[in-house]
């Protein structure tokens, strides 16, 4: 592996996974030793929810700026990126903050785009299945739909279990379309295949 700040960032990432689960299963006395209220604890796995997602975009910058690009690099990130909404997803499923049904179809999916595209990378047309912009909506929605349900606390009139809800269905939502839109562009290839 080539230790560069991209790759330092994603692995970053991937080590704050445990952290953000791990804080949302502290008991809330916890933090109350420390003199915290105990909804510092949401906040808590939020923020650090919040610093992986925003490596995730630093790692693609740094990476296309400095041209720090790499095989590995290109192999880890999104490996990253799926741990991290997985884990959320299956912890908010858990807590009751998101349906399992709205968990299945975004891992699912993402399960499924990640093998179409090693499929297609084999077949060397990877190029086909390249992230498109109704997949970036949806990275989007899911993103900022998890960090409002792993706060859950509301924001003065702000409700961010109401508006996390709606936004969560609306990336699964926009996670079925985007995985109609790469298996149709990878038709062609998945058609003429033994």
């Amino acid at each position: 592996m080539k230790w560069n700040i991209p790759n330092i960032l994603t692995v970053l990432r991937i080590a704050l996974i445990p952290l953000f689960v791990g804080i949302l299963y502290l008991p809330k006395s916890s933090f109350d030793v420390f003199g915290f209220p105990s909804r510092w604890v949401n906040l808590t796995a939020a923020m650090i929810f919040a610093v992986a997602g925003f490596t995730d975009w630093l790692d693609g910058w740094w990476a296309r700026k400095y041209h720090q690009t790499s095989n590995f690099g290109a192999f880890l990130d999104p490996v990253a990126d799926k741990l991290m909404v997985a884990a959320a997803l299956i912890v908010l499923v858990e807590f009751g903050r998101v349906g399992a049904a709205v968990a299945l179809i975004i891992i699912g999916r993402e399960i499924a785009i990640s093998a179409l595209r090693e499929w297609m990378a084999g077949t060397g047309d990877r190029g086909s299945v390249a992230v498109a912009q109704i997949g970036k909506w949806k990275t989007a929605a899911q993103m900022v739909a998890i960090e409002l349900l792993l706060y859950w606390d509301n924001i003065g009139a702000f409700d961010t279990r109401f508006y996390g809800r709606i936004l969560i269905v609306i990336a699964a939502i926009l996670t079925l379309v985007s995985m109609a839109y790469y298996l149709k562009a990878a038709w062609p290839q998945i058609s003429r295949a033994d």
